[in-house]
């Protein structure tokens, strides 16, 4: 039972250190509200990811108390007042690193997923 609970947690970890990671992307585009986070998440994945509203706002507080992002409350184009996101030089360098990572645990998959001797 204890085994099964550090599996599921990890996996927990997992996506939160994806979306995360995802998160610190789209805040290298600029500063951003957090439908604008979303927003652009989905239309950079061509609408294949698509976080919600209570992922993302979790995330984004998290991201905060870790210093890797800041946010200050702005009007929005259309005049509503929004807390919009920024990421911070500590970000940036989390986000190396867990891009580092990302590309290394994609490999491994690669590697794995691929028929040996590299046929099919």
């Amino acid at each position: 039972m204890n085994n099964a609970k550090q599996t599921y947690q990890n996996r927990i970890e997992l996506l939160q250190g994806t979306l995360d990671m995802l998160i610190l992307q789209a805040l290298q585009w600029g500063s951003m509200h957090g439908y604008g986070i979303a927003h652009a998440i989905r239309l950079k994945s061509a609408e294949v990811l698509q976080v919600e509203t209570g992922s993302l706002y979790p995330a984004l507080h998290r991201l905060e108390r870790q210093g890797w992002v800041t946010s200050k409350w702005k009007l929005t184009d259309s005049k509503q007042r929004a807390n919009f996101y920024r990421i911070t030089s500590k970000g940036k360098e989390q986000l190396a690193s867990d891009h580092k990572r990302w590309q290394q645990i994609v490999q491994a998959i690669g590697s794995v997923m691929e028929p040996e001797g590299g046929q099919s």
